[in-house]
């Protein structure tokens, strides 16, 4: 008993490693914006890179969560660290459109597949207590990786180039390569972690398995509410500043600062969501999450002042910073013997970033609040899944 705990306790940090990594996807905006700057292309093409990025999650999450379930998480989640790897160092090639939608595609893949096996695979290393607490944590070294990684292409990569005597357009992608090394520095570590996993051998994943899964109520509305919590973080990201822009009036520039105190906010929650859930009751966090985020939503729809408005932007962030990890912990919490399916459906949820944000732009263009009224119904429902019991 001892031995065993020992090993989970120094598995615990090369996963958790692994979600930096998982946040190198995040630079899809980086490779929007350089590409503006460096290339004649046209900008509605620039945004074929976000979509080779993010559509993996429809299209392989179930399919991997049925990968990890044959062969292990480790070695799956390793496999999708290399994936990120090579998609890191595509660039090599050039700085051209055809070339970084390659290597995008590639680090979506990676992250799809990474996103499917280092949740329960976090899960299986740490107490069963305190699993939301890691899962916050792990999203909170998500983010800052996100936040690291934009600074490294733009400043740290063309610094790189220059001192190895590289000129020319794409020193951005020097910061890539610098990723790239990183990211085979958490292939390393978790290779040489042992890590022993327990397989349930009484039943084999299929897309079949995964999909009557939803036949189960509890489990089709906790994948509903991954679908809607992501929904709402790409839709707040994606459009206050357009928000702050229209209802408040402020500049273009000053606008910017509403996603940054965004992003800041939601980092700082995932960390101290991640200390309070260590002994905290999640189902209580979650409600109270929750319903602090409808409150200051609520509030943003009557603030006439930008400095108020920022601050209700960063209130909304923290309450809804946990919330993703928790519907996560809380389901496969309930059914750990389901836990590679139901990894793939939650991932498949996490195509709701795609759907809601437009549904909210839309909303604002015929009312002001119309988009935040969205985000406040997706919150209700988020909220009324706190009282949906284990069927």
């Amino acid at each position: 008993m001892t031995n065993t705990k020992i090993t989970k306790s120094k598995a615990v940090w090369p996963v958790l490693f692994s979600f930096f990594v998982v946040s190198f996807v995040d630079l899809v905006g980086t490779g929007v914006d350089e590409l503006k700057q460096s290339a004649d292309t046209p900008d509605y093409l620039l945004q074929l890179i976000p979509l080779v990025a993010f559509i993996w999650f429809f299209l392989i999450s179930v399919p991997a969560g049925i990968w990890q379930a044959r062969y292990g998480k480790k070695r799956v989640l390793n496999i999708a660290i290399l994936i990120t790897v090579l998609g890191l160092f595509v660039p090599l090639v050039g700085n051209t459109l055809p070339v970084i939608l390659v290597s995008f595609a590639l680090m979506g893949i990676g992250n799809t597949i990474m996103q499917v096996a280092a949740n329960p695979l976090l899960m299986s290393v740490v107490p069963a207590e305190k699993g939301s607490g890691y899962l916050s944590l792990s999203q909170f070294i998500k983010s800052l990786g996100s936040m690291v990684g934009p600074y490294v292409a733009a400043v740290v990569g063309p610094l790189v180039a220059s001192a190895i005597g590289f000129e020319g357009e794409g020193t951005w992608r020097f910061g890539l390569y610098l990723f790239g090394i990183v990211a085979l520095l958490a292939w390393l570590w978790l290779s040489l972690t042992p890590i022993a996993e327990e397989k349930n051998a009484d039943s084999q994943v299929t897309i079949g398995s995964c999909l009557k899964l939803l036949g189960n109520r509890y489990i089709a509305l906790m994948v509903l509410g991954i679908f809607a919590v992501v929904g709402i973080d790409v839709a707040i990201n994606s459009n206050i500043g357009t928000f702050l822009q229209l209802k408040i009036g402020v500049s273009e520039e000053a606008a910017k600062y509403g996603k940054s105190v965004y992003f800041f906010a939601k980092m700082l929650g995932t960390l101290v969501g991640g200390i309070l859930l260590m002994k905290g009751n999640a189902n209580t966090f979650l409600k109270w999450s929750t319903l602090l985020a409808l409150v200051f939503v609520f509030a943003l729809t009557f603030v006439q002042h930008s400095i108020a408005a920022w601050i209700l932007v960063g209130l909304i962030s923290l309450g809804v910073s946990n919330i993703f990890p928790l519907i996560y912990s809380i389901t496969v919490g309930n059914y750990p013997d389901r836990s590679d399916e139901i990894s793939g459906l939650m991932m498949m949820a996490i195509s709701g970033g795609a759907i809601f944000p437009l549904l909210v732009g839309l909303a604002m263009q015929s009312h002001l609040n119309g988009g935040l009224w969205i985000i406040f119904g997706l919150l209700v429902f988020i909220l009324l899944l706190t009282r949906v019991k284990k069927s």
